[in-house]
């Protein structure tokens, strides 16, 4: 990464833990530290297996110099990354290790106070001043050279798909492909089709073979988005996927390579998918190599006056004057549901309205939230029965969606769930009443 971005400064090394992700001894971990961690399965050892393939003494793993040294100890079935046998190598957050029959994950330490704060206020077009955004940029800063897995997790409208794009631009994979491939806006039936592609004749209608999204993203950068929208059933293709770095198109025999970085992300609480069984806990670990966790806007409410003026400096206006005053005080104490993309929204339209192509921060004319919340329901008798309880039934509507959206934070999952609605259905309708990006689909 560029230093001098950072301020001069290195990145200050993440902390990571060794966690076993398959094998008979799923789900145990060990802290990396200076100290060679044990790995093997004679009593004792920091990182004990209950493996029969595992030598007694079978490897060890310890924080050096740029990275983690992993030495093997003369086992008697190797250790492997990557698909070749070490003697010794030295690797990245986020590397998985295969021993045995076991197969190991350095994983960051997800805790963010264990983390230095970079001293950039941006990475990509993420911006942030606030200590959470400026943990999360150290984290980005080291991962983004490597090929670590990473799972996005952030509300509606916190900027996922920017953080994949950082990363992706920050990686020697830049020249390659970005692929972006949303769960939750392909028919679950043709998920698995969109994902790895078709053969001819795999189907009805498919009169010709057709790439999915990981071989279009070959010697690039593939993000998945809305992961937990993905159906149980086709979860276990995704792993293997992962796995053996190779997809399976639909219909067709024939394994394909692929050479991909996966960025996935979601809006919901996956930890709590998997314990209710609806997200497979094994790729959950395989994809969650670095878990990292979008603050919503609310809770970095400093960030504000930076994400405008790049707001308004893409949109052309170099000089819009000082970001502050009653304007900011007034976007300041929105609660933002919709977060960034809603601000976004706010600021666009104000600056559409302006009547001048290059307006002051101070003259703009901001509508922040939905007016309806500040309006009582009321009966216009002077319109006919149907008009009013038109009406009527449309100001319920808003004043309902807005209070849930917020409510839930911004997680359109949740809402609906407490909706007792479809997602689609839901996410149709804030549209509709313009509490998320987007018009009347109808």
């Amino acid at each position: 990464m560029d230093r001098e971005a950072a301020g001069g400064q290195a990145p200050a090394p993440l902390r990571c833990s060794l966690f076993v992700i398959d094998g008979p001894s799923c789900g145990r971990s060990a802290r990396v530290g200076r100290d060679p961690v044990a790995i093997g399965s004679a009593p004792g050892s920091a990182l004990m297996l209950d493996d029969s393939t595992v030598s007694r003494h079978h490897a060890s793993v310890q924080t050096v110099p740029g990275g983690f040294q992993v030495t093997d100890h003369g086992s008697t079935n190797g250790t492997f990354y990557e698909g070749s046998r070490i003697t010794q190598a030295v690797v990245g957050p986020g590397a998985v290790l295969r021993v045995g029959r076991t197969s190991l994950v350095l994983r960051p330490d997800d805790s963010v106070e264990a983390i230095e704060p970079s001293a950039r206020q941006s990475f990509g077009d993420l911006d942030g001043v606030s200590l959470p955004m400026r943990r999360l940029f150290a984290v980005l800063e080291q991962v983004a050279p490597t090929d670590s897995t990473v799972l996005v997790e952030g509300e509606t409208g916190t900027g996922k798909e920017l953080v994949a794009w950082a990363l992706h631009q920050g990686s020697p994979r830049r020249s390659g492909p970005f692929v972006v491939f949303d769960c939750g806006a392909v028919p679950r039936e043709l998920i698995e089709s969109e994902l790895f592609g078709h053969v001819r004749g795999a189907f009805t209608g498919a009169t010709s073979d057709r790439p999915g999204a990981f071989v279009r993203a070959h010697g690039g950068t593939v993000f998945v988005d809305e992961l937990t929208a993905m159906p149980l059933e086709l979860q276990p293709k995704l792993l293997r996927a992962l796995e053996s770095r190779a997809v399976k198109p639909v219909g067709s025999d024939n394994p394909r390579p692929v050479d991909v970085r996966v960025v996935a992300a979601c809006n919901t609480d996956i930890e709590g998918e998997v314990r209710a069984e609806r997200f497979r806990p094994d790729l959950f670990y395989r994809l969650s190599v670095v878990h990292v966790r979008i603050p919503p806007l609310r809770r970095r409410r400093e960030d504000i006056a930076p994400i405008v003026k790049r707001i308004l400096s893409r949109l052309g206006i170099a000089d819009p004057g000082p970001i502050e005053g009653p304007s900011l005080d007034r976007l300041t104490a929105h609660a933002w549901p919709g977060n960034v993309r809603e601000l976004r929204n706010v600021i666009e339209r104000a600056v559409a309205l302006s009547g001048t192509r290059s307006p002051r921060f101070c003259d703009l004319r901001l509508q922040v939230g939905p007016a309806v919340q500040q309006e009582e329901l009321r009966v216009r008798t002077e319109s006919t029965f149907a008009e009013a309880k038109e009406e009527l039934t449309a100001s319920f509507e808003k004043r309902y969606l807005a209070d849930l959206i917020e409510r839930s934070r911004g997680n359109i999952s949740l809402a609906a769930r407490v909706a007792g609605l479809d997602r689609k259905h839901l996410r149709k309708l804030l549209r509709r009443h313009g509490l998320i990006p987007g018009g009347d689909e109808e």
